[in-house]
């Protein structure tokens, strides 16, 4: 059973003194996450592979008057274990623990027949969507336990909770994404103050939409600012003692 949180009313310091990860932070609902996270009061750690993204993102929330935001830059796809171990160590030395993740980075692929799809392409959604944040999480699990409060959210899809023909890698990297969220949450509900979720954004205005639904109309989808409110419940402590759950970030159409 999945949760949407759409008609959340949030509090204006909902995320005080928080410190977040938003991985894919330069674009599309994580740069939107980014800067709602900041509005509420949280320090956000931008992560993504094009610093120049980051950077306009990071000038945002400063104009606005957000605590003053941290950019990570990092590219999934080329990065090894030494870098998240590193990245770790960083993180740790500037702020001594981390409040929550939201991982949003993500690929799309091909929509193609399974047959046609190509291996390498294939890897390469697999090492973004799911290698990369896997021990990225790893390494920075003793962060989270560091918190009080702490909220991993993993960015799912329909397409992983329910497989769709020619999704191929997408679908099957949003399955795994489940697995790992389900794994997690379970050998941590133990600890009481870190919780996993994962959330399924929907259909919402962006450039992935946009690639896998070239022929929609961009204007009949809510934009990344308008689902929020879900994101902002799981980062902050209203969801607390919600682990292991499916979430939707804006109700099922029709």
């Amino acid at each position: 059973m999945t949760t949407c949180m759409i008609d959340y009313q949030v509090p204006a310091n909902l995320l005080q003194g928080r410190i977040l990860l938003v991985t894919g932070a330069g674009d599309g609902i994580g740069r939107a996450a980014a800067l709602t996270f900041a509005r509420h009061g949280a320090t956000v750690i931008l992560l993504g592979r094009t610093i120049a993204k980051l950077e306009k993102v990071y000038d945002e929330i400063e104009s606005a008057g957000g605590p003053q935001p941290a950019i990570f830059p990092l590219n999934f796809e080329g990065a090894t274990l030494k870098d998240y171990h590193d990245m770790a160590e960083t993180l740790e030395k500037e702020f001594g623990r981390l409040d929550g993740i939201l991982h949003n980075a993500g690929l799309l692929g091909r929509i193609t027949p399974f047959e046609q799809y190509n291996p390498a392409l294939w890897e390469q959604v697999m090492q973004v969507n799911i290698n990369g944040p896997i021990w990225m999480t790893q390494a920075l699990l003793p962060l989270l336990k560091a918190s009080e409060d702490a909220s991993l959210v993993f960015t799912s899809s329909s397409v992983g909770r329910r497989g769709r023909a020619y999704w191929g890698a997408y679908a099957v990297s949003k399955f795994a994404t489940e697995g790992v969220m389900e794994v997690l949450a379970d050998e941590l509900d133990h600890l009481g103050n870190v919780r996993a979720n994962s959330l399924n954004p929907g259909a919402t205005r962006t450039q992935m939409r946009k690639q896998a639904y070239p022929g929609e109309l961009p204007e009949s989808l809510r934009t990344p600012e308008e689902i929020m409110p879900t994101y902002l419940w799981l980062m902050g402590p209203d969801s607390k003692g919600h682990n292991g759950e499916q979430f939707d970030a804006q109700p099922p159409k029709g």
